[in-house]
């Protein structure tokens, strides 16, 4: 796997790189070939948080991890530990969905750990199902809406796109805005 990394607000060292390709490249063992994509890591450090995202492009798919913590090394060593979890948790459901699309599997099977034998199997069924009306609006009187009911997101008729878009309140406190690629 090739990394990609950006700082912001923080010097990428070479120790830093090694320390980086060191701890992610043990998720190489999960794959039956490492994936020839380029992975996308951040860090990131603001007053005394230091953020590593990581993003990993796979077929169709995208695994994706962060982690904050006050010391840029723990959080590395944070988001590798995530990634790991994500992948053996998940490696049965998406190699079944690759074979189904004809695709050999994805992942590598190993014997299940005692932390997988002791999660159950998530339900993703749905349990409620709201529907309502979308007004053509503009991105600002959208976030309006959504901080008038209380909730992080809402889901809006762009009137200058005429596309659904979702507005969303960011961890950090600032807004996103996801728009629909087709």
């Amino acid at each position: 796997m090739k990394y990609n990394l950006r700082g912001h607000n923080v010097e990428i060292t070479d120790a830093l790189k090694d320390y980086v390709e060191k701890k992610l490249g043990r998720i190489e063992k999960y794959f039956d070939t490492p994936p020839a994509t380029d992975v996308q890591v951040t860090l990131r450090v603001l007053r005394a948080d230091h953020t590593v995202e990581v993003t990993l492009p796979l077929n169709g798919m995208i695994i994706r991890a962060e982690e904050t913590s006050n010391d840029m090394y723990a959080s590395i060593d944070l988001v590798g530990e995530k990634l790991e979890r994500q992948i053996r948790k998940y490696k049965t459901r998406v190699n079944r969905r690759f074979e189904n699309q004809g695709i050999r599997n994805l992942f590598k099977d190993f014997a299940p750990t005692v932390d997988e034998k002791e999660e159950k199997d998530e339900d993703f069924s749905v349990v409620k199902t709201k529907s309502f009306g979308v007004k053509p609006m503009v991105v600002e009187e959208a976030i309006l809406q959504m901080n008038l009911i209380g909730h992080d997101f809402y889901v809006f008729l762009n009137a200058e796109e005429d596309a659904v878009n979702v507005v969303y309140k960011r961890r950090n406190g600032q807004y996103g805005l996801i728009k629909p690629e087709f």
